[in-house]
């Protein structure tokens, strides 16, 4: 059995399993098949540069910079000078990934996010409810990075022209997508005896229903959002895709193809959710 401690003499260590679950979670999430626009295991979605072995050998390469981010956070107050040190780690697991990718950014809003709540999960420490440590990971964001790059990345172009929260939103309101959202749909899915497959896949479409996107609207703006909105929510009201079928999916998918349509963001969350979801099982397994 994996024991879940800070004792390496006892087991694993909390911050290499965490460590562990999150870049699970990346895999997890891509290798899910059929998903619209994004990289899985029958095609590269609307990313011609990337395929699914580029997408597992960037999760592997994010291993050691999820595990520092738990050691930092042990026990840290969650305050800028943790969030700081977050970041820092961060900008070297983006220089890892980058290397591992050949320079294609595959993971890049992924590392914000998991390790957001990498940290609140290490704060508060093995058992703890999940809605505690997305609160968590919301309050270490809200502080700014003094360090942090001296120009304006495609995500706050993004924000700043639309008017939308971003990644950087959802974290500081502590993931109320991932928590009000992806997982009770994952959970009741699997409580109805759906497959795990269709369960997440519903999840995934539940964020492409109702999250702004800013991947989405980077590549085909607001008319691009609210087409991957209707295609998403569509679905849905069919019954999910274990009742519209993959055939829905991959409709889905060459329409987003279509219009270079790739819900980047969705997928980060969805990962989010998928990681938060191990926790929750861990959690009440080990009461």
């Amino acid at each position: 059995m994996i024991l879940i401690t800070e004792s390496k003499s006892k087991g694993i260590p909390y911050s290499e399993r965490l460590a562990e679950l999150a870049v699970d979670a990346l895999k997890e999430e891509a290798l899910l098949t059929p998903k619209p626009g994004l990289v899985d295991q029958e095609s590269s979605g609307a990313h011609s540069d990337m395929s699914i072995g580029l997408m597992l050998r960037s999760a592997e390469a994010l291993q050691s910079t999820f595990a520092e981010m738990a050691e930092v956070s042990f026990r840290h107050p969650a305050g800028r000078v943790l969030r700081e040190k977050l970041a820092e780690v961060g900008r070297r697991g983006e220089n890892n990934m980058l290397l591992a990718t050949g320079g294609i950014n595959t993971h890049k809003g992924a590392i914000w996010a998991l390790g957001l709540l990498i940290a609140g999960a290490a704060i508060h420490g093995p058992m703890s409810p999940i809605q505690i440590i997305a609160e968590t990971a919301g309050s270490i964001a809200r502080y700014p990075d003094r360090f942090g790059p001296g120009f304006e990345t495609n995500g706050a172009k993004v924000r700043n022209r639309y008017g939308v929260p971003g990644a950087a939103g959802e974290a500081q309101m502590g993931f109320p997508h991932v928590i009000a959202k992806a997982l009770p749909v994952l959970w009741n899915a699997r409580r109805d005896g759906i497959p795990e497959t269709e369960a997440r896949l519903d999840a995934l479409l539940m964020l492409i229903a109702n999250l702004d996107d800013t991947c989405i609207l980077h590549r085909g703006g607001m008319e691009g959002l609210l087409l991957a909105k209707e295609g998403a929510l569509n679905i849905l009201r069919a019954g999910g895709s274990s009742k519209a079928g993959h055939d829905s999916m991959r409709k889905l998918d060459r329409e987003f193809v279509s219009h270079n349509i790739s819900p980047g963001g969705s997928a980060d969350l969805l990962a989010a959710a998928l990681f938060l979801d191990r926790l929750h099982v861990l959690s009440t397994r080990f009461k």
